[in-house]
């Protein structure tokens, strides 16, 4: 967005005057100015207390009081992600923003902005070190940087490595990178030996995002298995997924072996977050599907409105998002499944690309 600055004008000098003259009027158009200005911004902030009376700061997000992820919203406008395919299951571009039903609720939406742009995300890779993918490490790497290679240049990413303990790949005092040598290096920062505590992982990693000021955020899951070491639930990271405005994409790799695979809830994670869950027969299809997701976070429609529902508490919104338009047949979208009002996926008309 462009910044809007004001510039002061100097006063030409007042000739012709006596001193105290002088002095006097010089004074006056000083006060002059000065009350002006003052009314000037009084009037500005009367007209958007009653928009933001009931908003908070909606630069980051945080942990309330009791604990859990909240995402805080500075305006009552409600903004969503949304990945069309045709039967065929290909991207659909070209769509406008009448093409577009959004329901909350089951209730018609009015779209208010529309937008479809290739817009900087942050991105967090969360990739499973534990003992089993030792054999899979290569391939693990070779789509990480694949899916950068296929990114927005100006994606902000980080690492969220983790067997039994989660730790960041990059260095101290770097919270994210656009390069590929230092997320090299993120990813291979650990040995693949113990547990796996994947729900930890999560957890992290949605922390760490609020620190990124792309507006559009994305997890990616790597894992070959369930969680036997964390401290976290699964109805904990659940709950805050879908409070998040995260969307995440799954891959999940299992050996026939691995008694702990839960790919029910992979598939859970990337349907409550608008994102998509990928099982490939073999780890040397990862770095193909990372490409995958590069092209579907690439060509999102971002969708914004005003909830036309009065009742407004904290309960949980249910969305259903539905596009068509003539000659493309059939679409079908993929988007959020829903939010909490405390914790919805917004920002102020300002904000929105």
């Amino acid at each position: 967005m462009k910044d809007r600055s004001a510039s002061l004008i100097s006063s030409k000098r007042v000739t012709g005057l006596s001193a105290r003259e002088f002095c006097w009027t010089e004074g006056w158009i000083a006060w002059t100015c000065n009350f002006s200005l003052l009314f000037l911004i009084a009037l500005v902030v009367s007209l958007a207390l009653p928009v933001f009376a009931w908003s908070q700061d909606s630069s980051s997000a945080q942990k309330s009081a009791g604990g859990d992820y909240t995402l805080r919203v500075n305006a009552n406008l409600v903004i969503l992600s949304a990945t069309v395919l045709d039967r065929n299951n290909a991207l659909v571009s070209g769509l406008d923003k009448d093409d577009f039903q959004v329901y909350e609720d089951h209730v018609l939406q009015k779209v208010k902005d529309f937008s479809h742009e290739d817009l900087p995300v942050t991105v967090g890779l969360v990739i499973d070190n534990s003992g089993s993918m030792g054999s899979k490490r290569a391939d693990v790497i070779a789509a990480a940087l694949s899916f950068a290679r296929s990114s927005n240049p100006r994606d902000q990413m980080f690492v969220v490595n983790f067997n039994e303990h989660v730790s960041y790949g990059l260095p101290a005092g770097i919270p994210f990178t656009d390069r590929r040598d230092q997320l090299q290096l993120a990813l291979s920062a650990i040995r693949t030996i113990g547990e796996t505590a994947l729900y930890d992982a999560i957890a992290t990693a949605l922390d760490h995002l609020r620190q990124g000021s792309c507006e559009k955020k994305v997890l990616i899951l790597i894992s070959d298995g369930g969680d036997n070491a964390s401290k976290h639930t699964l109805a904990q990271i659940i709950e805050m997924a879908k409070k998040s405005s995260a969307i995440i994409y799954t891959i999940g790799i299992f050996d026939e072996q691995d008694l702990d695979q839960n790919p029910g809830m992979l598939k859970r994670f990337a349907k409550e977050t608008g994102g998509q869950a990928f099982f490939p027969g073999s780890s040397k299809d990862i770095p193909s599907i990372c490409e995958q997701i590069a092209r579907d976070i690439r060509n999102q429609y971002t969708l914004a409105y005003v909830p036309t529902i009065s009742n407004r508490d904290d309960g949980y919104r249910v969305l259903d998002v539905r596009a068509s338009a003539p000659g493309h047949g059939r679409l079908s979208v993929r988007t959020r499944t829903g939010y909490s009002l405390a914790s919805a996926p917004a920002a102020s008309e300002g904000n929105l690309p």
